[in-house]
């Protein structure tokens, strides 16, 4: 954001204020925002959907330092459509980003993020939470994970090089492919014919850490649209059984059309209507995946939007969901079978402190019914990668 923006057509720029008021003052998600303009205005081109998406998530990513630079104004003032035009005029008429900061009085607001969460971060992070936020206010890369049933890294890459899309293979990564450069790759042959799902390369570390292997019976007790469903899977190279299950069902529909494209046949779904559909489950899988939610703190960098709604008195109703899904669903796990927590939060409190406080209340007589057997966590910090946990536990005893 440290120069004058190429010239953009009229209308992307009211729709981008347009949509700056919605997600601000309605609201919205940024994402559905941004995806429901798309969808409404067919006639742009490539490059005009590539500059209004850049143009509203820089400027969310950015909001409150420019609320306090260009207007003058805060998180708490009033905002109209005028003050989102001059947002997006001043952002393309270019400016310097490091000299925005450093008019800024605060850290939070150097970072542009709100104090609450600001405070809660450093009392968790301690003294690498500016470094962290850094790194989770530039934009995200563009990561694939090929599907192993229909084509390998390698033969992935050269077709899409032969649809103009580049790609470099992710080192400590074997199922990922980064992007050179953004690209809707959702368009291709490649994609329609299943031979990859757009995935981070960190969440890909998640679902090998359960160790499945093919015949296994798998549970995805928080599968959602079923990204580690579908990997998982792959894993198991299509035999045996995963049961993806999740509250939503229209969740799990879109799976159902992922798993057909990418000719996943030993997927399940299962509609999570009550308790008993989780205790006729009990002692019946090999292994299962817990992708619980949480506070999403790890994903800024694709959900920037996130830091302005999340508020910290939120965090006691996550951790009462993350504790009774631990306690309740681990139990579908056979004795010898192992259970993977996992969030996309980088606060200890949602992670391992999350973990020890449920192997504390396992633990009785000097018997203990889980142990820990491996922990995962992968740091923005580190990587390119967005930021999450994962703990493999192993059942011991019922």
């Amino acid at each position: 954001m440290n120069n004058q923006k190429p010239a953009v057509h009229k209308p992307i720029v009211k729709e981008a204020a347009a949509a700056l008021l919605e997600i601000f003052v309605g609201g919205a998600h940024a994402d559905k925002v941004i995806e429901r303009c798309m969808r409404q205005n067919r006639k742009w081109g490539s490059r005009d959907r590539r500059q209004f998406a850049e143009i509203v998530y820089d400027i969310v990513r950015w909001w409150r330092l420019l609320l306090v630079t260009v207007l003058k104004a805060d998180l708490s003032s009033d905002i109209s459509l005028t003050d989102c035009e001059q947002l997006v005029s001043s952002y393309l008429n270019g400016f310097d980003l490091p000299s925005l900061q450093a008019k800024a009085t605060t850290e939070a607001i150097r970072q542009s993020i709100p104090d609450e969460l600001f405070d809660l971060l450093k009392s968790e992070l301690g003294a690498d939470v500016g470094k962290i936020l850094t790194r989770l206010n530039q934009r995200a890369p563009q990561f694939l994970r090929v599907n192993t049933l229909k084509a390998t890294r390698d033969s992935l890459g050269v077709k899409l090089r032969a649809e103009e899309i580049q790609t470099a293979a992710v080192e400590s990564v074997a199922t990922a492919l980064r992007l050179a450069e953004r690209k809707n790759v959702f368009i291709t042959g490649a994609f329609k014919q299943g031979f990859f799902e757009m995935q981070d390369a960190g969440s890909q570390l998640i679902a090998p850490l359960l160790g499945v292997k093919p015949g296994d019976r798998v549970i995805d007790a928080c599968a959602g649209a079923g990204g580690k469903t579908l990997q998982l899977a792959m894993l198991m190279k299509n035999q045996g059984r995963v049961i993806a299950m999740d509250i939503h069902q229209r969740k799990l529909d879109e799976l159902t059309l992922r798993s057909r494209r990418a000719g996943a046949s030993i997927i399940e779904p299962r509609l999570i209507e009550s308790t008993k559909v989780i205790k006729r489950l009990h002692e019946s899988a090999d292994h299962v995946l817990l992708d619980v939610p949480c506070s999403g703190l790890g994903v800024l960098r694709r959900y920037p939007d996130t830091k302005f709604k999340f508020k910290a008195a939120e965090l006691d109703r996550l951790a009462d969901t993350q504790r009774d899904i631990l306690s309740r669903y681990s139990l579908m796990a056979k004795v010898g079978g192992s259970v993977v927590y996992a969030t996309c939060s980088i606060l200890p409190s949602e992670n391992s402190g999350r973990v020890r406080e449920f192997l504390e209340a396992n633990t009785g007589a000097g018997l203990a019914r889980f142990e820990l057997e491996e922990e995962l966590h992968v740091s923005p910090l580190d990587t390119d990668f967005d930021g999450f946990y994962a703990a493999r536990l192993r059942r011991k005893s019922l």
